[in-house]
């Protein structure tokens, strides 16, 4: 398995309530769905430089 980074976020907590709301209803931590929105955006933005797969089954799209 790769290396994965960790970081610290402060988050707004009317924000996280929603990210977790939406994370439940979509079977992911928040953790997973973040990482979802992220790799999203990235592709739709074009801004990626290699395949961001699915790690650890985060990604149930």
């Amino acid at each position: 398995m790769a290396e994965r980074k960790s970081f610290l976020m402060r988050i707004d907590p009317a924000l996280w309530g929603e990210l977790e709301r939406w994370a439940v209803d979509e079977l992911r931590s928040v953790n997973g769905q973040v990482e979802f929105i992220l790799r999203e955006a990235l592709k739709k933005a074009g801004r990626s430089k290699s395949p961001l797969g699915s790690e650890e089954g985060n990604d149930r799209s």
